[in-house]
């Protein structure tokens, strides 16, 4: 009697202790997650696009992870995919575009940084409460790696809508792309090469437009705050 006590102890202690794919996938995505409270809190806009490229750097390599750990080849693909345009190419863009301005950016807050640091926090543990609650459980998901992207999500929304400039706008929205990249690793990391690499598509037509705009707003104003948008308010 004692010995079936303590055998269903152990295969209970057992099922509370994580694998290591799942520790990895937390740590990574916790590491995502804390770039972007950087990006929240950054002075510069240079230095949110340097988080950003950092942040797909942890993208990149939570997807090479993924593919080894699963044994799914199609996510190297994908991980080389993510490091030439989201690491390297993105970033460039947008710092030359900077370069061309010709203006040293210093972001603005539509809140004090104090503000916006709780509000982030507290949409960061309302995403992995929330979905920590849900009745999701698999062996092979890391069910606090999906609060995590969540919560990630939730934060970069956050970054669009109190940062007051095009460059802040334009990074919150990529690393949101991040956000959902990393959630699809982490859930559905076995989905076709082709919807994974839709993503990456969405991302590049994004630069365009945000490229776009940063051009035609920078010539028509000489500022690339957004706050003088707020006047076409109906």
């Amino acid at each position: 009697m004692i010995g079936a006590v303590l055998g269903a102890g152990s295969g209970l202690v057992n099922t509370r202790v994580p694998s290591a794919f799942s520790a990895v996938a937390e740590g990574i995505t916790l590491v995502v997650l804390l770039s972007e409270f950087a990006m929240l809190r950054a002075p510069l806009s240079r230095s949110q696009i340097r988080l950003y490229s950092f942040q797909s750097l942890a993208v990149t390599a939570l997807a090479a992870y993924v593919a080894a750990a699963r044994g799914i080849p199609d996510l190297y693909i994908l991980a080389a995919l993510s490091l030439g345009l989201k690491v390297i190419v993105v970033p460039f863009v947008i710092l030359r575009l900077l370069d061309d301005a010709r203006v040293e950016l210093v972001a603005s807050n539509r809140l004090s940084v104090a503000t916006m640091t709780l509000l982030a926090i507290g949409l960061a543990v309302f995403a992995i409460f929330v979905l920590g609650s849900l009745p999701v459980h698999s062996h092979s998901l890391p069910a606090a790696a999906f609060g995590l992207s969540a919560a990630v999500i939730l934060v970069a929304f956050l970054l669009v809508i109190v940062r007051s400039d095009v460059v802040s706008q334009a990074v919150g929205f990529f690393s949101l792309e991040n956000g959902v990249s990393v959630a699809s690793l982490v859930v559905a990391a076995g989905l076709p090469l082709v919807v994974e690499v839709a993503f990456l598509f969405d991302l590049l037509v994004a630069v365009v437009v945000f490229g776009v705009l940063m051009r035609v707003h920078h010539g028509r104003t000489d500022t690339l705050s957004t706050e003088i948008l707020d006047k076409l308010k109906g």
